[in-house]
């Protein structure tokens, strides 16, 4: 994993299933499929210096146009200090 993305913060009881550095368009993204309280989602992550001028809206606009993401989806995003979450693909295991 590059310098980049080895801060990324992991919630204690978050089994990571799947890591894996890549880019959305010209960002820098880190994907990955987790499982937490029998919930399996996915995640993009990006550093927040590289989205420092998008709106929360804009983000979104982003994600969707990925192919990990199924039509029907819904998405959550989370902003932290050095990083922004963007969570799909929410099933119950």
């Amino acid at each position: 994993m590059s310098n980049k993305f080895e801060n990324v913060p992991k919630e204690e009881d978050t089994r990571i299933l799947f890591r894996k550095e890549t880019k959305l368009d010209d960002y820098d993204i880190l994907h990955e499929e987790w499982n937490w309280e029998g919930i399996k989602a996915e995640s993009i992550i990006f550093a927040n210096d590289d989205i420092s001028g998008l709106a929360d809206e804009k983000i979104e606009q982003e994600v969707r146009k990925s192919p990990l993401i199924k039509e029907d989806s819904q998405i959550t995003l989370k902003r932290l200090k050095e990083f922004t979450f963007v969570n799909f693909n929410f099933e119950t295991t």
